[in-house]
């Protein structure tokens, strides 16, 4: 219904535009008191950068986070990670996070991140106890924070934005009468503007490459195939991601028959979710298969992904990260 009103005909929206105001006046007023300094913005002996967005649901942040890490390990840095740890029950924060960490205590994405990027980890709901806890913890020398860009109260050294291409801003609202978590003017005042998939002329692009196939039930010794392999299949599609049509595009566009199921984003699958008639392969995002490897069949399939950000837009970042890494020796 949401997604109608944001993505679909704009004046379906225009009764929520009251809200809409008031809540955009909350988001002025306490942007206002980080800057007056009547709010606290913390810092830290590490360097901070923020991959975030505008807009509420996914937008392709986490594979971009992992793209980021190994970039910082190849200039030298000692990258450490933060998220908020959604759809985590632990009964205490923060955590720190291993790749073998439990997703329904510290949530999906984190152990997602920590598997993928053998990177120092750790989640909290406060994202400044977060870092803290992290930087106490471990030898890291700059932070990763996937998402946190409305965390003020975490001081930042580089803002990263991601825009979903296929969806942009949507009707360009705040919410609830469109998707925007803050003003679209905020685009403006980030350090760098990176789209997944084609959005506009001059926002640089990040493309997906290398999409391959691994047997969730085998671990990370499994034999993996390329998408493309899997052309003239069909197959059950699951995606419990923020734009579950983007990863039915992939599937569609590599030249699978797709089935899809989209299901709310950080579902907390069971194994019963899985059971789909006709009796076809089961293809699914990185995210779910953290969920589901505990009862993974043999024709249970995930798609992994990287992302490559294009030359302009690595040019840029090198160029803030050296001024970052001069500003740490100097200190």
């Amino acid at each position: 219904m949401l997604a109608r009103l944001w993505y679909g005909n704009p004046w379906l929206s225009l009764p929520l535009l009251p809200l809409s105001f008031l809540y955009g006046l909350a988001v002025a007023l306490r942007r206002l008191g980080y800057r007056s300094g009547l709010r606290r913005v913390h810092h830290f002996r590490a360097p901070v950068v923020v991959v975030g967005n505008l807009t509420v649901g996914g937008t392709g942040k986490t594979p971009l986070v992992i793209w980021l890490a190994g970039h910082l390990r190849e200039l030298g840095f000692r990258p450490g990670i933060v998220s908020r740890g959604y759809g985590g029950r632990a009964s205490h924060w923060p955590q720190q996070v291993r790749p073998d960490s439990d997703p329904v205590v510290v949530g999906d994405e984190a152990v997602l991140l920590a598997r993928r990027t053998g990177c120092p980890m750790c989640v909290a709901p406060d994202r400044v106890a977060a870092v803290e806890a992290l930087l106490a913890h471990t030898d890291c020398d700059i932070v990763i924070s996937d998402d946190g860009l409305q965390h003020l109260a975490m001081g930042r050294d580089l803002e990263i934005l991601v825009v979903d291409g296929s969806r942009g801003l949507g009707n360009g609202r705040l919410l609830p009468a469109g998707p925007l978590r803050e003003p679209a003017s905020r685009l403006k005042q980030v350090d760098l503007v990176i789209s997944n998939g084609h959005w506009r002329q001059e926002v640089p692009v990040m493309q997906v490459v290398r999409p391959r196939l691994v047997p969730l039930s085998q671990g990370d010794s499994a034999e993996v195939h390329g998408l493309e392999e899997a052309a003239g299949h069909r197959v059950h599609a699951v995606a419990g991601i923020g734009n579950p049509q983007r990863f039915f595009d992939l599937l569609t566009a590599h030249g699978l028959e797709v089935v899809p199921h989209p299901f709310s984003d950080h579902h907390d699958y069971r194994p019963g979710d899985l059971d789909f008639e006709p009796d076809l392969p089961v293809v699914m995002t990185e995210k779910d298969a953290v969920k589901c490897r505990r009862f993974a069949h043999p024709d249970h399939w995930v798609v992994e992904i990287d992302v490559q950000p294009d030359d302009n837009f690595v040019h840029n970042l090198d160029l803030m990260l050296r001024k970052l890494k001069d500003g740490q020796e100097t200190a």
